[in-house]
């Protein structure tokens, strides 16, 4: 059963040694992802799982190794503890940034990791979703991904007029005392036309839901001209 979740945003400049000499201007987005993933610890998970945009359909065992080498930085992290940590990086790089935020949160507990590609439709999200709240008695989500990445001019996809209000209306789901059927209705074809990569992942955490946890949006802001949430689901 789902016992609470987290919604971030998972972009490599969130990890200061990757943004440099810029990470002070995320360091409200990182304190906001912390504040909400101790809000999931707070509720007694037995299992975390972290779920994120990637571009296979694909599970990932505890220990798995991510590295932030692609981004200029020798940084590695694993996605809990245990694996082999000279084993050669296989992480995306979603789920690195997940497994840095668990290294944050110090969670030693029993952790998995799932990808799912912005192709995939809301009936499978859903059903991976039902899937992941009956893997333990007591389950904790972190939901990666963005909102649009098409929020300004200097955006990765340019400027889309549709931007704005997809990603306020992806706020208002969050936030929302009954958010799954809000979730679970997002337009695929219109996240996949705004570059949304967080459409997927939200629609799994819509699945897993059950009713009875409170809602609460902590973080809204396109810094970088991409969408950028932070949401905590816990027991009401």
């Amino acid at each position: 059963m789902l016992v609470a979740a987290a919604v971030c945003p998972c972009p490599p400049l969130l990890v200061p040694e990757v943004a440099s000499g810029a990470a002070a201007e995320l360091d409200d987005l990182r304190a906001a992802c912390d504040a909400a993933l101790g809000a999931v610890l707070a509720a007694g998970p037995e299992l975390l799982v972290v779920v994120g945009p990637g571009t296979d359909h694909q599970w990932w065992d505890q220990g798995a190794v991510g590295s932030f080498q692609p981004f200029g930085v020798d940084l590695r992290v694993r996605l809990g503890s245990g694996g082999d940590p000279a084993a050669e990086p296989s992480l995306p790089p979603s789920l690195a940034v997940g497994a840095w935020l668990l290294e944050r949160s110090g969670w030693a507990g029993p952790v998995r990791g799932l990808t799912v590609p912005d192709h995939l439709e809301q009936r499978l999200c859903a059903e991976n979703g039902r899937q992941l709240a009956d893997a333990a008695e007591r389950v904790g989500l972190l939901v990666l991904g963005e909102g649009s990445a098409r929020r300004s001019l200097k955006a990765p996809g340019y400027l889309d007029e549709r931007a704005e209000g997809f990603d306020a209306g992806v706020a208002r789901a969050l936030a929302a005392d009954d958010p799954a059927p809000r979730l679970a209705a997002l337009d695929d074809e219109l996240a996949f036309a705004l570059m949304a990569s967080g459409r997927a992942p939200w629609q799994v955490l819509a699945g897993a839901a059950t009713g009875g946890l409170r809602a609460s949006l902590s973080y809204r802001a396109a810094p970088y001209g991409v969408g950028y949430l932070v949401a905590d689901w816990t027991p009401a």
